[in-house]
């Protein structure tokens, strides 16, 4: 048995959490100013953890092994297992061609710019967000604005700006999935909380899209369709991550948008010549004006409806119950770990939940998906296992984090950071939001950053006296805001718009945003940690 110790070097705790934090630093040096490639960057954080468990805190190395390679597990299944067959899905709608059909059908629900940019970067956004994650929203957004006539960098920075409300419950949950696990919170719990954060940025988000649009001719024109479409948006994610399943928050906030938004007469009126001028300064793809025929263009909005419908029959107690039943539990080998106080912790135990999970859903209906846009088996193993070859770093990436965050929260080193942090007090509610922003920005993914920040945002709350739930889903929500500023989201919007080597150029447009939208994320957690918003949590 290994008794995890909170003092381990000289007696000291701020020793101790100085030495803690090393695995950590390495990260975020390597990836924020060495620029190594993320993949390399968590091995290279997870040797030092190794290192750091086994030589700074004593822990036999077998189990120090067998930690990580319990994280690594979780990496691969149940959370790439989601990103894989999420984006497989998105994939088969490329290769069939489908993916077109539905990006004019977004262009032909209004012709006015401010209106695209809430219908596509937004509520289209948030979808993609939903099924795949890491990036794609921001690449296909963008590329679809430009096809709608809209210069390259007013292109990429609403896609940045907008991909902030949808992202914690981005890729059917993956980031409040893994933060649940590494914190060892229950998941309902988690998503209830971050569910009552993040809408609160989708209610700012549209009117700060059209102002970026359009600028103060934007708002005073179109607020009321942005208004009414991150009401919308708010109240079906609040509702999903709540009251029904966080898998789904994401998918019924971009459709209840979607729908809300449509609905405002508004948004549906022809836009002035002057707008359409002064906003869309590049080239229209002529290709937007094809015609597709309703039976196509119900097919490309199939997968969508089916992962839903999916989703929504597994919520069902009797199927719920019926899937529950095949989840296996296991006895992890060589780990046998109690805390400080010596309670037993979650990791000596591994649950693998074979259909129960996200990513087994979306497998099925991915495969309801291949049916219905007539694409061969073969075909569909093929742009499977071609979406493993395209994951692949970022397989190798999420293993290492996973794993890094299983070695520092099994041997101690995360309840030694977290017991230090903790002397904040009181100001600790406003720097968590703080801390997973950093995290987000340095790595570009809610999902790492929680991994890396979870536990110990939980140690430091149970410490401080503040509620861990609700530290636990700062850092996810403070997060979300990171996500424009991080200097894979920055590559990946230049590269989709021809804009390659001026991530600079759109950090600076965007970096005042997330700055100030992190300040209103901080002032709502701090709000919730008192009396004055006490009342909004579960």
């Amino acid at each position: 048995m290994y008794v995890q110790e909170l003092e381990p070097v000289a007696g000291s705790l701020g020793l101790s959490a100085l030495v803690a934090t090393l695995p950590l630093l390495i990260v975020l040096v390597l990836l924020g100013g060495v620029r190594v490639k993320a993949h390399l960057a968590g091995l290279t954080g997870l040797l030092a953890a190794v290192a750091v468990a086994w030589l700074g805190y004593g822990m036999p190395l077998e189990q120090t092994l067998s930690s990580g390679a319990q994280g690594a597990a979780f990496g691969l299944f149940p959370i790439m297992w989601i990103v894989v067959n999420a984006l497989w899905v998105y994939r088969m709608t490329v290769r069939t061609r489908h993916f077109d059909i539905l990006r004019r059908s977004f262009g032909r629900l209004s012709d006015d710019p401010r209106v695209q940019a809430l219908v596509v970067a937004f509520c289209f956004g948030a979808l993609l967000e939903a099924l795949a994650g890491f990036g794609a929203p921001v690449a296909i957004c963008s590329v679809m604005l430009v096809a709608l006539g809209f210069d390259p960098v007013r292109a990429a920075v609403v896609s940045l700006v907008a991909n902030t409300a949808p992202v914690a419950f981005g890729a059917m949950g993956t980031p409040v999935v893994t933060l649940a696990q590494v914190t060892g919170l229950p998941l309902d719990d988690v998503a209830s909380v971050v569910g009552r954060q993040t809408p609160l940025l989708a209610l700012v988000v549209p009117l700060v899209l059209v102002g970026l649009v359009d600028g103060r001719r934007g708002l005073r024109e179109t607020w009321l369709p942005a208004l009414a479409c991150g009401v919308a948006f708010a109240a079906a994610q609040f509702a999903a991550s709540n009251y029904f399943s966080a898998q789904l928050a994401d998918i019924a906030a971009a459709l209840a948008g979607a729908g809300a938004l449509i609905a405002v007469p508004q948004a549906r009126r022809p836009a002035a010549e002057p707008v359409r001028a002064a906003v869309l300064t590049g080239a229209r793809s002529e290709e937007l004006d094809e015609k597709d025929p309703g039976r196509e263009v119900a097919r490309a909005y199939a997968p969508y409806a089916l992962i839903v419908a999916v989703f929504s029959v597994a919520q069902l107690p009797a199927v719920k119950d019926w899937l529950a039943r095949s989840t296996q539990t296991y006895d992890w080998p060589l780990l046998d770990v109690v805390s400080a106080d010596g309670r037993r912790v979650t990791g000596n135990i591994f649950t693998w939940p074979v259909v129960a999970t996200g990513g087994t859903l979306v497998l099925l209906a991915g495969i309801g998906t291949a049916v219905v846009l007539g694409v061969h088996a073969r075909v569909a193993a093929q742009e499977w296992l071609a979406t493993v070859r395209e994951l692949r770093y970022a397989l190798l990436t999420v293993t290492a984090v996973l794993a890094l965050a299983y070695v520092m929260n099994l041997s101690g080193q995360a309840a030694t950071i977290g017991h230090f942090v903790a002397a904040a007090g009181a100001g600790l509610a406003f720097l968590s939001p703080v801390l997973g922003w950093f995290g987000v920005a340095v790595s570009g993914s809610d999902t790492s950053a929680n991994a890396l920040f979870g536990a110990l945002q939980v140690t430091a709350a149970r410490e401080s006296g503040l509620s861990p739930e609700l530290l636990a889903a700062a850092n996810s929500s403070g997060g979300v805001l990171g996500k424009m500023i991080s200097p894979q989201n920055l590559a990946i919007a230049c590269a989709a718009v021809g804009l390659a080597g001026r991530e600079g150029d759109l950090l600076r447009k965007v970096l005042p945003w997330s700055a100030g939208l992190l300040l209103v994320m901080c002032l709502i957690v701090v709000g919730q940690s008192t009396p004055v918003l006490g009342w909004m949590l579960p």
